[in-house]
């Protein structure tokens, strides 16, 4: 089964980040249930010199850990004490850096998604619009939380691949798409790394 190489992600973050626009996440409950969804949009975050970052001027604490250590490996943390985020972790061992996975669409186990997102509620136009358009929407609808936190993506429980042919999904046309760039989100105290232009998302071409 392909998937992405320790290589790709062992490359220059902000490079990933686009990179990964279009590609397929894979999660592998331990039921051997299949969920996956298109990535989306994508926020880099490098902590040599990124006040945004976690791990900025190479801090390192028992939180941040993960992002020291070899690529290839989920970076999963809390924020405001409900929401996960997953993060691929990029660049060499030692250079704390990573990839936000910030929105997808849904690809395989579409209803097991839509259960673990909403329960028995019935899937709205609004949560069908809100399905899994942030980091936190995604990790729930995938059940990531930080007992996957350090998962290596090359292995089976969660990876990234380029084709749903890769996990046994047909393919599908799809319409073109331009890849846009602009400032992250929910960073206002980065100072100047606010403006950096390392959130990137697909938009249809009209």
């Amino acid at each position: 089964m392909a998937r992405l190489s320790r290589e790709f992600y062992n490359g220059d973050t902000v490079e990933v980040a686009r990179a990964l626009l279009g590609k397929y996440l894979v999660r592998r409950l331990p039921d051997g249930t299949v969920l996956a969804g298109r990535l989306t949009e994508t926020e880099a975050y490098v902590g040599r010199c990124d006040k945004a970052c976690h791990a900025y001027n190479y801090r390192r604490t028992e939180r941040t850990a993960t992002l020291f250590g070899p690529p290839g490996h989920a970076y999963i943390y809390l924020i405001y004490g409900m929401y996960h985020c997953l993060n691929v972790v990029t660049e060499p061992e030692g250079e704390p850096a990573a990839v936000l996975i910030r929105s997808m669409e849904p690809v395989a186990g579409t209803d097991t998604i839509r259960r673990l997102r909403f329960g028995d509620k019935p899937l709205t136009v609004y949560r069908k619009k809100n399905f899994l358009n942030g980091p936190g929407k995604l990790c729930k609808g995938l059940s990531l939380t930080k007992s996957e936190n350090g998962l290596d993506l090359t292995e089976d429980t969660l990876y990234l691949c380029d084709s749903p042919l890769d996990f046994g999904a047909p393919l599908t046309e799809r319409p073109k798409e331009r890849i846009c760039a602009g400032p992250r989100i929910g960073i206002d105290y980065a100072e100047e790394a606010r403006d950096f232009p390392w959130r990137f998302w697909l938009e249809t071409e009209v």
